[in-house]
């Protein structure tokens, strides 16, 4: 089984892009796949919108970005926690790591 996280957020979004200096490596260094979907892609938001709306049916109260860390995220995804909106290198990868530690 995979674990990975997947990053949904906007081209249009400075914090977003500011992230994008750091998530991917941040996230592979703590041993997770990691998935870049930005809205405005349609055929990538398309495959992975389900574990979007599983999370937030409506949408209402995601971050930008928000970051859903899934086990299984190519197939019968299980969501085990998230990191929303934007933060510095160490309190992201902080984060990241008290929703694996809490998965454990």
């Amino acid at each position: 089984m995979t674990r990975a996280v997947v990053k949904f957020s906007s081209e249009d979004c400075g914090t977003c892009h500011r992230m994008a200096f750091y998530d991917a490596k941040v996230s592979q260094e703590l041993g997770l796949g990691f998935i870049d979907v930005k809205l405005q892609d349609r055929e990538t938001y398309g495959k992975y919108r389900k574990i979007l709306l599983t999370q937030y049916p409506t949408k209402e109260g995601m971050g930008w970005p928000t970051y859903l860390i899934c086990d299984d995220p190519e197939g019968e995804f299980k969501i085990l926690g998230e990191v929303k909106g934007g933060h510095p290198k160490g309190e992201f990868r902080d984060r990241l790591q008290k929703v694996l530690d809490e998965a454990a």
